[in-house]
């Protein structure tokens, strides 16, 4: 490929293909991350690193070299990787006397960090401690959210929206029953954040609707919150923004209520009610001649008289 005034033209078929991958689309490419230690790290982090590209993968890269570098005082290494693995999420697992067993969760907007939010592991339990069976790689989870701390407080409100981005997976138009089988738990509770992953096992109930129970199957995690680095509220508004070509068409006369029960709304012209067809009733049957006439003056019965 060949540059040319800030425009890259591609030589061959291989690289026009992989620029057309990278180019703007309506709707976007699934959020690929970046998995990376530091210069220092620890086993529980290690441990913890793999677990988690586990869950992620296959929309994952997993770095097995240490990177020397600080994402709080210098970004730069995360932006270059990042345009390099057209990826926008990662995760940075570090270790040091201060902040021991720390992991930072960060996601980039235009190849430029826009949220860092760093936790530390208290408590940690690996895929292999836990003796279960395992989801199949690649299976899209449920995320489940609890603590009044995720809808009130700021830092949470943006951790739930980092931690939705990292491992909701695919868009999919649909989802069969069976194929709801991983789920994510996370509460915040006490200033923690306990992260939890179930196997949902559905067994017979004896009707239709399947009893559902859940199987712990790991990693588990007791985290803490440390330091944040958030976007500001106009960069953040400027990321969440959606082309016009997707935005749904506002349709003319249609309402929903609160249940989203559909209302529509008919515009008709006036009618004439004196020609309006009601049903047919013999009592109200119009009469002809001078019998109706004498019906309407009262002078005789509208039965006809038996003759003698």
């Amino acid at each position: 490929m060949k540059q040319y005034g800030g425009v890259i033209k591609p030589k061959t078929k291989r690289a026009k293909r992989f620029l057309d991958n990278r180019a703007p689309k309506l709707t976007e490419n699934i959020k690929n991350a970046m998995i990376m230690k530091g210069g220092n790290t620890s086993m529980t982090v290690t441990q913890a690193l793999k677990d988690i590209y586990a869950l992620k993968k296959p929309s994952a890269v997993l770095y097995k070299k240490k990177n020397i570098t600080r994402p709080f005082e210098d970004s730069t290494s995360l932006e270059f990787f990042s345009k390099k693995t057209d990826s926008s999420l990662f995760l940075f697992g570090s270790h040091n006397k201060k902040r021991p067993n720390n992991l930072i969760f960060g996601r980039l907007f235009d190849f430029h960090v826009l949220d860092m939010i760093e936790l530390g592991i208290e408590k940690y339990n690996s895929l292999s401690d836990i003796k279960s069976s395992k989801c199949p790689e690649g299976t899209k989870p449920m995320l489940v959210f609890a603590g009044e701390a995720f809808d009130h407080d700021n830092d949470h409100k943006r951790l739930k929206s980092l931690l939705t981005d990292f491992f909701r997976g695919p868009v999919v138009p649909s989802v069969r029953l069976a194929g709801l089988e991983h789920v994510l738990h996370f509460t915040a509770l006490e200033g923690k954040i306990y992260m939890r992953s179930y196997r949902s096992l559905l067994k017979k109930s004896g009707c239709r609707t399947p009893r559902i129970e859940l199987e712990e199957i790991g990693p588990s995690f007791d985290f803490i919150l440390r330091r944040t680095h958030l976007a500001s509220d106009d960069l953040y508004k400027t990321a969440h923004k959606q082309p016009k070509a997707l935005k749904p068409k506002k349709k003319k006369n249609i309402s929903h209520d609160t249940f989203g029960t559909k209302f529509g709304r008919l515009h008709m012209q006036k009618q004439d009610l004196a020609k309006l067809q009601t049903r047919k009733m013999k009592g109200l049957r119009k009469r002809r001649g001078p019998a109706a006439a004498a019906v309407v003056a009262g002078e005789t019965s509208p039965k006809a008289t038996e003759v003698e």
